[in-house]
């Protein structure tokens, strides 16, 4: 009687041995989509979820395998403004006044001397 005790050996006789293939693409493909999305910052996270449902009757086990993985979203980057009383956005800070409110002023050129 062949008594299976490895978990290794148990996944790759799983569905044939093609479960041991979807598992490994699966996280190959997480890794991946890890390593992108860290780029320069260098961090992200994600997982793959190995999960056996165990069903015990008459002396035999069904085991049935599924894969469930989570990966990194697409990043944006945040971007700050300002609510005001009224409950509306800005690029301004509704307490702060304007220093220049009349926009930027003429400035009549230089005269120029000769030397």
């Amino acid at each position: 009687m062949k008594i299976i005790r490895d978990p290794q050996a148990l996944i790759g006789l799983l569905e044939n041995g093609e479960f041991a293939d979807a598992y490994r693409r699966e996280l190959t493909e997480t890794i991946a989509a890890l390593n992108e999305t860290a780029g320069p910052r260098g961090k992200a996270s994600g997982h793959v979820t190995l999960k056996l449902d165990i069903k015990l009757e008459n002396g035999m086990a069904q085991i049935t395998p599924s894969l469930t993985s989570k990966r990194p979203k697409e990043g944006h980057g945040a971007s700050l403004l300002w609510v005001t009383e009224d409950g509306e956005l800005s690029t301004e800070h509704p307490r702060q006044h304007d220093m220049f409110p009349a926009g930027p002023r003429a400035v009549e050129p230089a005269e120029v001397r000769g030397a």
